[in-house]
């Protein structure tokens, strides 16, 4: 415990200064990114075939109180392990795909659907009687409906499987890095993953895991994992609420099954990466959490393909962080590309997105305290931000979990820089978590809505006595 605390706190940077030491500068992150096209990965799981099924709702029906669905348009895309395949692809790299499908329409689909991407090796076994996995999803307005599943999480027959992993051993020679993706249908049952990862070790290879299952002991000795806060809460049966206990459980994981990393993706929240070299945090570049489909195959994809680039595991991480952030801000299942990733890490690209509305500071403000974290406000028009009102900020972020600024919209009778200016500086600074634009008569309604814990500032700003009726509490820094 004390050596994750040591090591957790060690990564904090005291200073912007700091901070600028510990994140890698633009030129080498993008000339990182650039690398991942000319790598190549094994990826081995299960395949499943997503469905989108697209319409309106205007009515009703009348034979039960359910609506009824207009279809305007179906889309079929290659899912779980498939989609780690589609988000390689779109980095550019050449894929290895080692999977098993049944003998039935579904099976035919998924794999003429990934054996039309370029780039990609496909070693499809099919299984007689077997039933391929796939979703069916109903969508209308951008809301889902319902959700279908088929599938046969039984374990692959075992002649299958040793076939499979016949081939598994050759592809090895050809790719860098084989990443297992475990959605739990089978095709990684029983002793399966540490075979793989034996031969990964003979051959000289590393192997990232993304799993679903709770049994992570099946894993043990893998390079890297990438469970998600969830899951790993769930396995330790207690809650991850702080950066500190996510980082301790990640780190407890680590020792347990001898994993050589342990990256975990806290969606919205970055990710935390618990390594041989302590505990690092790398904040997410997305702060709209718009869809969570797919989020773990895009930044295991990104992962594997950073460590096949010979790029070390807080790189890899930090690209995985990126492309995370990326489809989190999009609807339904997707992929990040390298524009995406190098666009996101534009100076002003990323802090940008800190800047919201009322709405969505609202929303975001409610899944921190749904995650138990605090969140401190600061409001003002903050026309120059000095050394001195850095440290304020700072420090009101140091009292709490996350910090927002409530800042006040350009006024007839004030000689300041304009508001988007403003709002861009604040939302550069890493001790500023959002940024949401107020008119100065309308401070009360921007607490009402947010609700904060902690609001920084005299006792006597308009709005500080709504504090106490939720139990927040007004501070000075």
């Amino acid at each position: 415990m004390d050596e994750v605390q040591q090591s957790h706190a060690a990564d904090i940077p005291s200073s912007p200064a700091a901070a600028a030491q510990r994140e890698p500068d633009h030129v080498a992150l993008a000339d990182a990114i650039r690398k991942l096209a000319r790598t190549s990965v094994l990826v081995v799981g299960d395949a499943m075939l997503d469905r989108y099924i697209y319409g309106s709702v205007e009515r009703v029906s009348r034979e039960a109180p359910v609506p009824v669905l207009t279809v305007d348009r179906e889309v079929a895309v290659p899912g779980g392990a498939g989609n780690v395949v589609r988000n390689l692809g779109a980095l550019g790299v050449a894929v290895a795909f080692v999977s098993v499908v049944g003998d039935d329409q579904a099976g035919s689909d998924l794999t003429g659907l990934i054996g039309s991407q370029p780039g990609v090796e496909p070693w499809l076994l099919v299984q007689g009687s077997r039933t391929t996995t796939r979703k069916t999803r109903y969508v209308a307005q951008g809301q889902q409906l319902l959700r279908t599943d088929r599938e046969d999480p039984s374990p692959v027959h075992p002649k299958l499987a040793e076939r499979m992993l016949r081939i598994v051993r050759d592809a090895m020679a050809a790719t860098t890095v084989t990443i297992l993706s475990d959605y739990g249908k089978g095709v990684l049952s029983g002793d399966m993953p540490a075979q793989i990862i034996a031969a990964a070790k003979t051959s000289g290879r590393k192997v990232v895991v993304d799993t679903r299952g709770g049994d992570y002991s099946r894993f043990a000795g893998a390079d890297l994992i990438l469970p998600t806060a969830y899951d790993l809460a769930r396995h330790f049966g207690r809650r991850m609420a702080t950066d500190a206990a996510i980082a301790e459980a990640a780190a407890e994981l680590r020792a347990q099954h001898k994993f050589g990393a342990v990256l975990v993706n806290r969606l919205e929240e970055g990710m935390t990466l618990a390594g041989p070299q302590g505990i690092l945090h790398l904040q997410a570049e997305t702060h709209d959490l718009v869809d969570v489909s797919g989020a773990n195959d895009t930044a295991v994809a990104a992962l594997g393909a950073g460590l096949a680039a010979s790029l070390d595991v807080a790189m890899a991480s930090r690209i995985a962080t990126i492309a995370n952030g990326v489809v989190l801000g999009r609807t339904g299942i997707s992929v990040a590309r390298e524009g995406d990733l190098l666009a996101a890490i534009s100076p002003h690209g990323s802090a940008l997105r800190r800047i919201v509305s009322l709405e969505a500071a609202a929303t975001r403000v409610e899944n921190w305290r749904r995650e138990g974290w605090q969140t401190a406000m600061a409001i003002g028009a903050y026309d120059v931000v000095t050394p001195e009102v850095h440290a304020a900020l700072q420090a009101s972020r140091d009292a709490a979990d996350r910090l927002v600024i409530g800042l006040e919209r350009d006024g007839k009778d004030r000689q300041q820089r304009p508001e988007a200016v403003r709002a861009a500086q604040l939302a550069s600074l890493d001790c500023v978590d959002l940024v949401v634009m107020i008119d100065s008569n309308n401070t009360a309604e921007l607490l009402y809505a947010l609700r904060p814990d902690l609001l920084i500032g005299p006792r006597n700003q308009a709005g500080a006595e709504l504090l106490p009726t939720w139990g927040g509490r007004v501070i000075s820094v």
